[in-house]
């Protein structure tokens, strides 16, 4: 015969119920935010780009569209903060650490210095790195390995965006196929900088062309190093993916149209600043890439699932007004002007093609060496890059 419970004991058991209750609860409630990286209610985002240029800041309003697209409105649905080292480096390194010891959700870095910057800053993996328009991550130096797309550091995730320099330099040699002499100014600081100098040294050696180098260390010395191939004779100067000489791009021109030579480069926006051809990344397109992945982070994807591969959906701009003034003459053939997605012709009048929906199942990416007229990836895994891009629910993303 059971004895009926007496006051003191039916209230530690009561006591005991409603503890149990209470840690069933807090569980209960941590859990709901399971699915998300998020730290805070609002998602606090931090947006880290190194300079204010028009390809950068096509590239950021690309990001905003791909969060803008998943829900996360700057503003409204997420707090977003942007950064700009004002390509200045050390500046970069002190915007690295403050972001990572910001108590961000994420931090979304826009260009190889800003990857690096807060790369090395975040070694502990405090916050969620996402990082993009960047030439070539892998020799960036942040525990990358381009055998293996999907070996990363759990906290760095990103795309990689390779200038089609050598398709530059091709474009180049078919508008003037006595080409002999090209000069090129870059930073040897940047990373960026290297990996295009490599593949542009290797093409025109391919094409019978002599590569004369200019360096320059900040964009100050930019308008000393282009003046000084213009003595040595270059019938062209080309710009690769660099930071700090871009900036002082309209000097470039400049001195390019007083020496009477074009300037060729791999920002598809310098044809409006005076360059002859600029083919490279269309910026937006990999802006709203990495803004869906960014996307991707806070809802709280597998870092481990996602492969850092190449991506550069490309961009031909032509500036047929300077061909007047070249001497000797260049002439753009015709599968060139067919390819083009903007022409500004002769009388300075801009031409821009309206993009044609994707068909039902096209393949716009495909595995490529050293970057093309066409979209691709860079010697990588093609099926972990095919289940990257099915993630995403941009129609240009169909593979």
């Amino acid at each position: 015969m059971e004895l009926p419970l007496c006051a003191p004991q039916f209230g530690v058991y009561l006591l005991g119920i409603v503890l149990i209750l209470l840690v069933c609860g807090i569980l209960l409630v941590s859990d709901w935010n399971r699915g998300s990286t998020a730290k805070h209610q609002i998602p606090r985002v931090a947006l880290f780009k190194f300079q204010s240029q028009p390809s950068m800041d096509e590239g950021v309003g690309g990001i905003t569209e791909g969060l803008k697209a998943r829900g996360f409105v700057p503003g409204q649905t997420i707090q977003m903060q942007e950064f700009n080292a004002q390509n200045d480096f050390a500046t970069a390194n002190s915007i690295g650490r403050a972001i990572a010891d910001g108590g961000y959700d994420l931090a979304i870095t826009v260009t190889t210095p800003c990857l690096q910057a807060l790369a090395s800053a975040n070694r502990a993996g405090k916050v969620m790195q996402v990082f993009g328009l960047v030439t070539d991550p892998f020799i960036a130096g942040v525990g990358l390995n381009r055998d293996r797309p999907l070996e990363h550091p759990r906290h760095l995730v990103g795309i990689g965006t390779f200038d089609p320099v050598r398709n530059a330099l091709l474009d180049a040699k078919k508008c003037y196929p006595a080409l002999c002499r090209v000069g090129t100014v870059w930073n040897p600081a940047e990373a960026c900088s290297q990996a295009c100098m490599q593949v542009a040294r290797s093409t025109c050696k391919e094409i019978g062309v002599e590569l004369l180098e200019a360096q320059a260390e900040n964009s100050s010395a930019v308008g000393v190093a282009a003046s000084s191939l213009l003595a040595r004779g270059v019938e062209a100067i080309f710009i690769g993916g660099d930071n700090t000489v871009e900036i002082a791009m309209n000097v470039i021109v400049k001195l390019a149209n007083e020496g009477r030579i074009p300037v060729i480069t791999t920002v598809p926006g310098h044809a409006d600043e005076g360059a002859l051809i600029g083919l490279g990344a269309d910026f937006v397109e990999v802006g709203r890439a990495e803004g869906q992945l960014a996307a991707d982070m806070l809802s709280g994807r597998d870092p481990a699932t996602v492969p850092i591969i190449d991506l550069a959906p490309n961009k031909l701009a032509l500036n047929l007004s300077v061909l007047p003034r070249l001497q000797p003459k260049w002439v753009v053939p015709p599968d060139i002007l067919e390819f083009a997605a903007l022409i500004i012709d002769e009388k300075g009048q801009r031409t821009e093609k309206v993009r044609k929906p994707p068909a039902p199942n096209p393949r716009p990416f495909r595995l490529r060496s050293e970057g093309g007229h066409g979209a691709g990836f860079r010697r990588g895994d093609f099926s972990a890059a095919g289940a990257f891009l099915r993630s995403f629910t941009h129609p240009c993303f169909v593979i």
